[in-house]
């Protein structure tokens, strides 16, 4: 009997899965198929690995609810035959994708690791290599016959964070990401550290139920010193809107000049659900805190609490296709569904 685990390797796109041809320098896209000659220490790993590629690779700042569906349809599809699931993403957009997949996955009990590079992964001093073999690693571990990561996981640069608590952070260093409200669940170095007592748990285990939709009628709105009336109100008049992630200052505070106000609860009351979010890199939202705050929580504006943008967005998106009552929403929304939140 077989025993080792079965890694399936998705490729959607990005630099990771580029070389560069020798001839003319030019990024290509590599051929999944021939990984192992590629990469020959992924033979020392004790699991076998398949892979799955788009027909056509995606540049991830082209990644949207589609692909999302389509990333998920080839877990769903795959979950029963496969230990673990290694994603291969473009690092623009790749926090928003590790949040979206972690809601549209409910009730996931294997490891979904997305990982990806700033270089191709056949340059001289690439990080693909050692992101992709180390999320390869940790996606095929076991413990008591099951696996230990059992939820959505972003691996970059010797970390692995919690998928829907990420942010991409730097457009050059190796160290890309970061998390900037919980800290990362393992570190790779000479050992694998794992900190067990921060993984996501599961109450109990039920069958992987994947939701593929969407309402994609939001917009993120940022905040600033000198901000126009006529444009805050003209955005949150546009037809359709459903929902808005509000970019406040600190911790979620904004003008308290009568027209922002009156527009957000004239908004609100028309059953637009709005979201605050704090435009700091790090911290939480606490309204009421300050006097600048207290009056958004009246009208019934959403605490992010120290939610990232990139998991707001998806997050509003999800629940706002989920028929949920207007009176129950603002509650689910502050309640953490898969640890995107501090509670």
């Amino acid at each position: 009997m077989n025993s080792r685990t079965k890694i399936l390797l998705i490729y959607t796109g990005g630099t990771i899965g580029m070389q560069k041809d020798l001839k003319t320098g030019a990024l290509k896209a590599f051929n999944f198929s021939k990984l192992l000659q590629r990469v020959p220490e992924l033979k020392q790993l004790d699991c076998e690995i398949e892979t799955f590629s788009f027909e056509k690779p995606i540049d991830s700042s082209d990644m949207n609810p589609e692909h999302w569906r389509a990333i998920a349809s080839v877990v769903e599809t795959n979950y029963n035959q496969f230990d673990g699931f290694v994603v291969l993403h473009g690092s623009d957009t790749m926090s928003y994708t590790a949040s979206a997949l972690s809601f549209m996955l409910e009730n996931l009990a294997k490891p979904v690791i997305l990982t990806g590079s700033q270089l191709p992964i056949g340059d001289l001093r690439t990080d693909a290599k050692e992101n992709l073999i180390t999320a390869i690693q940790i996606a095929s571990m076991r413990e008591n016959n099951r696996a230990v990561i059992r939820e959505v996981c972003l691996y970059f640069e010797y970390k692995l964070y919690r998928g829907n608590r990420t942010t991409k952070i730097n457009s050059e260093n190796f160290n890309a990401f970061c998390s900037p409200n919980y800290p990362a669940l393992a570190e790779s170095g000479v050992y694998l550290n794992f900190k067990s007592e921060l993984f996501w748990a599961i109450a109990k285990e039920k069958e992987l139920n994947v939701c593929y939709s969407f309402d994609t009628n939001v917009v993120i709105v940022k905040m600033f010193p000198g901000m126009s009336e006529r444009i805050f109100t003209a955005i949150l008049a546009i037809s359709e809107l459903k929902g808005i992630v509000l970019e406040t200052y600190g911790s979620g505070n904004a003008t308290t000049e009568s027209w922002f106000l009156n527009a957000l609860e004239t908004t609100i009351n028309k059953g637009v659900q709005v979201v605050n979010v704090t435009q700091c890199s790090a911290g939480s939202v606490n309204m009421g805190q300050y006097e600048t705050s207290s009056d958004m929580k009246k009208i019934g504006v959403i605490s992010g609490k120290d939610i990232t943008t990139e998991a707001a967005i998806t997050k509003l998106m999800f629940l706002l296709s989920q028929n949920i009552a207007p009176k129950d929403f603002k509650s689910v929304y502050e309640t953490s569904l898969r640890g995107e939140m501090t509670e």
